[in-house]
């Protein structure tokens, strides 16, 4: 499932999507009106965000809406804080390193 919520979110599209419902729930047209895209196109992304356990879907009739899940976010904490980590200590690294060389 990390593997999967991971893939997910690495889409500018779906990160999007995610923060639409990040506070409150919508439904799947009011989601796409944010959006240029086609349909369908709609529809796959919500489709894996539902699939990767990050978004809920609840059906009234015909409507589907969504909200994000924050709980399958929470197996992604260990994984991104140790990305974010790695990261700062090589900007860290970088930062030194010019530095260093506007100093000779």
């Amino acid at each position: 499932m990390q593997q999967a919520a991971l893939q997910a979110i690495s889409s500018p599209r779906r990160r999007r999507i995610l923060r639409l419902v990040w506070d409150h729930e919508l439904s799947s047209g009011d989601i796409a009106s944010h959006f240029d895209i086609t349909w369908p196109a709609i529809s796959q992304n919500l489709r894996v965000l539902e699939n990767a356990g990050l978004v809920r879907k609840r059906r009234v009739g015909t409507t589907r809406f969504y909200r994000a899940d924050r709980a399958g976010l929470g197996p992604l904490k260990t994984v991104l804080m140790k990305m974010w980590d790695t990261d700062l200590d090589r900007l860290t690294e970088l930062a030194e390193a010019e530095q260093r060389e506007k100093s000779r």
